[in-house]
């Protein structure tokens, strides 16, 4: 029977492991747990997501600080038009972070860079053109395009020294998104190294409405080699979303994939960036406790867990401190919900706003618990201690087990004393 390490996922002159860890934000998909898959011969992704808090968390740097001095007169305005990033701080956020993990990276594998287009930070252009300059200047591997069409994410680094020579990817959730991002960068005569498939069980936000359920992974999946094999064109196909274990991926690769793109297992390991007390929670979560619900000011569907205590929460907009998805035009659904219902509730001390939520704050906070569907399995691949709390799992355990297992299986860890 085939295991996952029969294949290796060619991409350019490199020959990986045809594992890729996904690219969750807001550090959750940390340098560390980036830096164990390139360690064993497969692509981890950091994420720039809100990457001037990041860069404060792990550098010690002021950003977000600056940031809100700079606006403090600003929190009781409906208009946050003026609340504007600074770009050279974006700069150098972003090359600090990309930089600091490329110059710990071993092994054979690559690490890539998740940017999401649905990041507007009241400057949609400006600002990802500078976020993928930035981490291309400091040596990333390639950079995985992401929350988006990304129509016109290519023609912003057309003129980068590195645009040829990075590995630059799309996550496309159809075959039309990805044909109308092949014609729309026609005329760059540059096409994508590698397209991520992703179906209606990842996590976080969703390329699908709420009939996301209709959906089928595999489906997609087919529809896109059929259509690369026709207009032969040779470019890697990487499913994800619900590919829990190594004879799930397996399965792909058998159809004609390249590789496959994992998370969820990867969030209940000690190297990645949630806290410890919040992975115990994703070990709790039954299948009733996870919910795709619309309250993502993206517009997107999001599968979180509904226990998160950011959802229906009212807390004040904080667009000075952070305003990652402002538009271009100043706005957030979550501040225009947050001032209906302080409109609607003058007297209240405490409002709640059950429709929107104000992501940039909670995220930031480790408040929304995005998730996988498939979370209530990760019970089922650890061990539970005495006092009912699971053992965490180390990076290189997750993905060797999907490196080597068959027959559906899941190789539980050696067991570890709590600590004192």
């Amino acid at each position: 029977m085939k295991r996952l390490n029969d294949f290796r996922m060619n991409m350019g002159r490199d020959e990986l492991v045809p594992i890729m860890i996904g690219g969750m934000g807001v550090d959750i998909s940390s340098a560390d747990l980036a830096l164990e898959a390139a360690r064993l011969g497969g692509v981890g992704h950091i994420s720039d997501a809100m990457i001037k808090t990041v860069t404060d968390r792990r550098y010690k740097t002021k950003y977000v600080k600056a940031k809100q001095a700079l606006y403090k007169y600003q929190p009781g305005t409906d208009d946050k038009s003026n609340v504007q990033f600074d770009m050279g701080h974006l700069a150098e956020a972003t090359r600090l972070h990309v930089e600091s993990t490329m110059s710990r990276k071993q092994g054979s594998g690559r690490i890539f860079i998740n940017c999401m287009e649905k990041l507007t930070m009241n400057a949609p252009k400006e600002t990802l053109k500078v976020r993928m300059a930035s981490a291309l200047d400091a040596g990333i591997d390639g950079i995985t395009l992401a929350a988006g069409l990304h129509l016109g994410s290519f023609a912003l680094i057309e003129d980068h020294p590195r645009f040829r020579d990075a590995k630059l990817g799309i996550i496309v959730s159809s075959l039309r998104a990805l044909q109308l991002f092949i014609k729309k960068n026609s005329r760059l005569n540059r096409l994508p190294d590698y397209v991520v498939v992703e179906g209606p069980l990842a996590g976080g936000h969703l390329g699908f409405g709420m009939d996301w359920a209709q959906y089928d992974l595999a489906t997609i999946v087919a529809e896109i080699l059929a259509y690369m094999k026709a207009e032969n064109l040779n470019i890697p196909v990487i499913p994800a979303g619900g590919i829990f274990t190594g004879s799930d991926a397996v399965r792909f690769m058998e159809m004609g994939a390249s590789g496959v793109q994992v998370a969820t297992r990867f969030t209940v390991t000690k190297e990645c960036g949630l806290p410890d007390d919040i992975k115990q929670e994703y070990f709790k979560a039954t299948e009733d406790d996870i919910e795709v619900n619309e309250i993502s000011p993206t517009g997107y569907p999001m599968r979180m867990i509904k226990s998160s205590p950011g959802i229906g929460d009212g807390i004040r907009p904080n667009c000075e401190a952070y305003g990652y998805l402002l538009d271009a035009n100043g706005k957030c659904a979550y501040v225009s919900a947050y001032n209906r219902e302080v409109l609607a509730n003058p007297e209240a001390k405490r409002i709640s706003v059950k429709d929107k939520t104000c992501l940039c704050t909670h995220m930031r906070n480790f408040d929304i618990w995005t998730c996988g569907h498939l979370t209530a399995r990760l019970k089922d691949t650890t061990l539970r201690h005495a006092d009912g709390s699971y053992q965490l799992l180390s990076a290189q355990h997750v993905f060797e087990d999907y490196q080597f297992s068959t027959n559906g299986q899941v190789k539980l860890p050696d067991a570890e004393a709590l600590p004192n």
